[in-house]
């Protein structure tokens, strides 16, 4: 007798089955009841159950048969593999074992929730302990004394002596009759939930019963004259050799395969989104260069221009005269003159009747490049305003009506930019300076204050993983001012623990002896009872001690002061009247004192590549040698070793982006995700997969190419893995940096 769900029964009372359709377990028999067989729902998989299915979405995401099959394993153990128990050593540092042994006893031990059982394995080369804390009722009726076994599990040692927590057991009969799919068990991504329910051993066979219903329905999408133009795996063998892999030169081409369909679709989707955004040629056209911006050339620059900065002004005014919409980063170095590149490309704008606003992430940087502005078009005719959250009334009301009016040219502002109410009379340059401290959203909405998109210019002297994750796919155009001007020194960069504390006070001392000033940034105010890190407070007061007053003067800033005490703080430093500045890294941008030559950051461990660099950047901006000096404590995990080490060893925004880009992921590139893996990526590595990624966009190119809508039939598999990736945001994010 049949035994259905019963949200299933009309339907199934109404269709016959083949027999391939029955999935079977010891004790049922269910239908699939979906065409598409990697769409059914994961409750029909033999094992798993209404309860599971719950769990399995919950835990890791996982709701069809499909979503099963596409979650890899992460690893994999050679099953055919058995270890004599002396070779098993904490020093040979194995994950998993496979012993072949014999039960010599058993120790029930405890009761009740302290309950716990131990059997006592041994081969001819000694000894281990197995030990349960759960389904002791269930081991305790299988397991036989005498009896020899097949152990796996992962080993664990206690005073010496090897121990197994809740391994799997088989009897070497067993085991020589079952006949396995691969040598090779793969080892998957869990949770803790998710092996509690299922056990290593379970969730692996819940992977076989779902092979066994897809793998003779599984559809390819990709045609076959493309699978051997590129060498590719069928995508059934593919999925078989990725769960089961047949040879490790099998895996390796499951694998290619596999990461060629996940950054194929990428590539479909953002090419696509690339090709139809330049044939629509909406970009504004800037034919002139005029009266504006060839006075401020001639006349009004503070220093001459590098070489790297002429470069390029002219790769932006090159994009501002084809008619499509320019999307541009800038990169460049703190200090490296990008702020004139801006001004002047914004001029660019002017000059051709057109309205430009730039936005930046803090009130102290907004002001700062307004008085940069200001001091520099001061007696031309163009008309300059700044509007921020802490605009006074009549200051907000000028710069409303303004540009509303089209008043007035330039724009300067903070978040306040993408306010309903703000709305430009004609806006076709922005530039986004910082890009990294706004959101994607926040970034967008700068689109909207114009029917057709304006020229977008985005800044940064790090660029994070998402925007460098789009320079990889080549939808972003990339500009670099690699050079500083002249008379910019390198800062010198080293990591010291707190052991050395008395050697940084007094290179502190030495530098204020010359006359230079000191940063010390914090990543806490005050204490935290979770967090172990160095805070301000304490800081403070340590500093205070160890540099008394008359000879040293301490200034302090940090996001919850009062606004005048916290500019009467910068007042002191920018003077120079204080010598050293506590702070913490609300600092990180907008602050400009030639004068500061050391820049401490303690608990660095704290910071990302990208604070670090940006905190950096407040020293060297004078002519003298500048150091920053990174503090941390004794023990740091990998990662974070890895980060301080890469800030010792460059200089350069971009390489510490390509590390950032490893250590966090590349965020989502169609959607507003800015770290971990772009698009939900099982299998690809954008930064690891370099070679694959390149032959995928080459590949995208040419499809795209011949059927720019893949419309044509033998391309309908391409369409759907297109869709696949393609972002359900109302705003197209892909055009976004």
């Amino acid at each position: 007798m049949f035994v259905f769900y019963s949200e299933l029964s009309k339907h199934l009372t109404k269709k016959r089955f083949a027999p391939q359709d029955i999935v079977y377990n010891r004790r049922n028999r269910y239908i699939c009841p979906v065409d598409n067989y990697l769409d059914n729902d994961i409750k029909f998989v033999a094992g798993v159950g209404e309860v599971r299915a719950k769990l399995l979405n919950h835990e890791l995401n996982i709701r069809t048969v499909g979503d099963l099959l596409s979650h890899y394993p992460f690893r994999y153990i050679d099953r055919t593999r058995i270890y004599p128990i002396a070779d098993i050593t904490e020093a040979a540092g194995l994950s998993y074992i496979q012993i072949r042994a014999r039960i010599t006893g058993i120790n029930p031990i405890g009761s009740g929730r302290s309950r716990r059982f131990i059997a006592y394995a041994q081969d001819t080369t000694g000894e281990a302990e197995l030990v349960w804390f759960q389904g002791i009722k269930w081991i305790e009726k299988r397991i036989e004394v005498g009896r020899e076994y097949i152990i796996f599990g992962r080993p664990t040692f206690y005073r010496g002596l090897l121990q197994l927590a809740h391994p799997e057991l088989e009897t070497v009969e067993q085991a020589l009759s079952r006949k396995a799919e691969s040598g090779m068990q793969g080892i998957y991504p869990s949770t803790e939930k998710i092996t509690n329910s299922f056990g290593t051993k379970g969730f692996f066979q819940i992977i076989c019963n779902a092979w066994a219903i897809a793998r003779n329905h599984i559809h390819d999408p990709l045609p076959e004259s493309l699978r051997r133009q590129y060498g590719l795996m069928p995508l059934h063998e593919a999925y078989r050799n990725i769960h089961f892999p047949q040879s490790a030169e099998n895996l390796r081409q499951a694998q290619y395969r596999l990461k060629f369909d996940e950054l194929l679709g990428v590539q479909l989707n953002i090419q696509q989104r690339r090709t139809e955004r330049l044939s629509k040629n909406n970009g504004f056209l800037f034919p002139r260069v005029g009266d504006i911006f060839t006075s401020f050339y001639n006349n009004r620059l503070p220093f001459p221009l590098t070489g790297a900065q002429k470069r390029v002004i002219k790769e932006i005014r090159q994009d501002t005269v084809t008619g499509f919409q320019m999307n541009r980063l800038l990169q460049g170095d703190v200090g490296s003159g990008k702020t004139l590149v801006a001004l002047m490309s914004m001029l660019l704008a002017v000059d051709n009747g057109f309205q430009a606003c730039m936005m930046a992430p803090t009130e102290i940087l907004a002001r700062q490049h307004f008085a940069t502005f200001t001091r520099l078009l001061d007696g031309t005719e163009v008309k300059t305003a700044i509007l921020t959250g802490a605009s006074k009334a009549r200051e907000r009301r000028e710069a409303l009506e303004g540009i509303a009016s089209g008043k007035v040219q330039l724009l300067i502002g903070t978040h306040a930019l993408i306010e309903d109410r703000v709305q430009f009379s004609n806006l076709g340059f922005v530039v986004i300076d910082e890009q990294h401290r706004f959101g994607v959203e926040q970034r967008a909405r700068l689109w909207t204050k114009n029917a057709q998109p304006p020229h977008i210019l985005v800044m940064t002297a790090t660029p994070i993983p998402r925007t460098l994750a789009m320079t990889l796919y080549g939808d972003l155009d990339v500009s670099v001012i690699d050079e500083l001007p002249p008379g910019r020194r390198p800062i010198k960069t080293v990591h010291y623990t707190d052991a050395a504390r008395l050697r940084l006070f007094g290179f502190m001392r030495q530098e204020i002896a010359k006359g230079r000033q000191v940063y010390v940034v914090y990543p806490l105010i005050k204490e935290s009872e979770t967090m172990d890190y160095k805070d301000l407070t304490d800081g403070y007061e340590a500093i205070s001690r160890d540099f008394p007053l008359p000879d040293y003067i301490t200034a302090i800033c940090h996001g919850k002061m009062k606004p005048a005490d916290k500019e009467e703080s910068m007042r002191q430093f920018k003077s120079g009247e204080a010598h050293i500045m506590v702070a913490t890294s609300v600092i990180e941008v907008g602050v400009d004192v030639p004068n500061a030559t050391v820049m401490v950051i303690e608990s660095a461990e704290r910071f990302g590549l990208s604070q670090l660099h940006q905190l950096r950047g407040r020293v060297g901006r004078g002519g003298e040698q500048s150091y920053c000096i990174l503090m941390s404590g004794e023990k740091l995990s990998k990662e974070s070793r890895a980060r301080l080490q890469a800030m010792c060893e460059t200089n350069d925004g971009f390489r510490l982006a390509e590390l950032d880009l490893k250590l966090r992921g590349a965020g989502d590139i169609n959607g507003t995700q800015q770290s971990g893996m772009a698009f939900d990526l099982k299998i690809a590595n954008p930064t690891l997969d370099v070679q694959i990624l390149t032959v995928t966009r080459e590949a995208a190119t040419e499809i795209l190419t011949a059927d720019r809508t893949l419309s044509q039939p033998e391309n309908r598999g391409l369409e759907a893995l297109r869709r696949r990736y393609s972002s359900r945001e109302e705003i197209d994010f892909s055009r976004i940096s």
